[in-house]
């Protein structure tokens, strides 16, 4: 029983990291190359050029992201294994300090003194349990994954690549980057609507409110660089 409860427990944590990977990846790669894709419009005449450029930035933008994905799951890591050893630091040389720290983690709970004063005791005497309820409860940090940076970095560099080749695709199967934009919008409003719908039932918000919300910001970043770059053009 007690090894399902961990099994449970290790499936829930790596599956919203997962999810958590996926929607920093899909946000930036929806919405990035879009804006780009459709500056490139105003200021171009054939859909090659901004196909390459589109291309190149989905590549610069995966491993940039990738790479800041790997650095937060290593800093993840690196916290974790500095906070566990100050913990057994403390443990070992302030224990009266620390017993104080559990039974004031408990008071939060409205735990009576008597009890508080029982658990205190009680985690004192195995070193290992003491320290890890402390992690939980004081900290509340979890033991990261050791290999959660790797597949963090990995995880968002792929949502990046799937995001950023929905706006892409329509400069594939047209002829000229006016129309490719027209259909560049429409797949890319209706790919961030649903990825904002599926953001929010994630995280128990709003889910029309979501969807409309991750639409407009995409939305405002195209037509921002899309104007820009048009109005640039036309300056020069």
């Amino acid at each position: 029983m007690h090894d399902h409860h961990d099994h449970h427990i290790e499936e829930h944590f790596t599956s919203s990291e997962l999810v958590r990977d996926i929607v920093i990846g899909m946000a930036d790669g929806l919405t990035v190359p879009f804006a780009l894709a459709a500056g490139i419009s105003g200021a171009v005449d054939t859909n090659s050029i901004v196909i390459t450029a589109g291309v190149a930035e989905i590549i610069a933008g995966s491993i940039a992201m990738g790479l800041g994905g790997y650095l937060a799951g290593k800093t993840e890591v690196d916290h974790y294994a500095a906070e566990l050893k100050r913990e057994y630091y403390e443990v070992d040389h302030l224990p009266e300090r620390e017993k104080q720290e559990v039974k004031d983690v408990l008071g939060q709970f409205g735990i009576s003194i008597a009890t508080q004063n029982q658990v205190a005791e009680e985690l004192s005497q195995n070193k290992d349990k003491w320290v890890d309820f402390m992690m939980k409860f004081e900290l509340g940090l979890e033991e990261p994954h050791p290999d959660r940076a790797k597949k963090s970095a990995f995880n968002i560099a792929a949502s990046y690549i799937v995001g950023g080749f929905i706006p892409l695709s329509a400069y594939f199967f047209t002829d000229h980057p006016h129309e490719g934009i027209k259909y560049s919008a429409i797949i890319t409003l209706i790919a961030l609507a649903a990825f904002g719908y599926f953001k929010s039932k994630v995280t128990g918000q709003n889910k029309i409110k979501g969807a409309l919300r991750t639409m407009l910001v995409g939305a405002i970043a195209a037509a921002a660089a899309y104007f820009i770059a048009t109005w640039i053009d036309h300056s020069f």
